[in-house]
């Protein structure tokens, strides 16, 4: 695929999402794909066909975060993203909210290397890569973060709780899911499920962390 076939590509599908698309953030996706596709021939880094990439491969690795970051602040904040696997939704996400304080949490030792090169080759400031399991955060991250981000097929009781220990009061929880069922869950109040894009559909579920005397209101 050629610079100004990726170019098109994306502007065309993110055009389709009414997502503006910064010709400075339009290059760095560029180069961020081409990192993956290398990276990918090595590693199982996506499921999703590089070669050629498809319109639901450009939807979900770089259309569907520039569609949440809305739900972000711009702010030197503390984010985690986990499970980050091949840096979608964290990387396009980081293009757009460079303020933020991004730790890309991942346990598998691969992945997490080429995370780290990903933030070396991209010149990503305030970017970090944690190599470890959710469940090992708390000691670390516990009540630090405003902002946290997972694609997750399946959200359930553990992976919410884990997520309630590593956020702040008021802090975000962004869920990227396939499905717009809503989510209630002890600790959260939910504040919006948007759609992201269409086909096939994909959606964003926004959760804010609560106080316990909110939990019992």
């Amino acid at each position: 695929m050629t610079s100004r076939e990726f170019q098109d590509r994306l502007m065309r599908r993110a055009r389709r999402a009414k997502v503006a698309v910064a010709p400075e953030t339009a290059d760095m996706l560029e180069e961020y794909f081409g990192l993956l596709d290398r990276w990918n021939t090595k590693i199982n880094l996506t499921a999703l066909p590089l070669h050629p990439p498809t319109d639901e491969s450009f939807d979900r690795l770089f259309v569907e975060p520039l569609a949440a970051a809305r739900f972000l602040p711009n702010e030197p904040d503390v984010w985690l993203d986990l499970g980050s696997g091949g840096g979608s939704p964290a990387i396009p996400l980081k293009a757009v909210r460079p303020k933020l304080k991004l730790t890309m949490v991942e346990s598998k030792v691969r992945k997490a290397a080429f995370l780290r090169e990903a933030v070396r080759t991209l010149k990503l400031r305030d970017a970090t890569v944690e190599n470890a399991r959710i469940e090992t955060l708390g000691d670390t991250f516990r009540d630090s973060a405003s902002v946290v981000t997972v694609r997750a097929v399946k959200v359930d009781a553990t992976l919410l709780a884990l997520t309630a220990e590593l956020l702040r009061t008021n802090g975000r929880l962004v869920l990227f899911r396939p499905t717009n069922v809503p989510i209630t869950a002890k600790g959260f109040e939910h504040l919006d499920t948007v759609q992201l894009t269409d086909v096939p559909p994909a959606y964003a579920a926004v959760l804010k962390r609560v106080f316990h005397v909110e939990q019992s209101r």
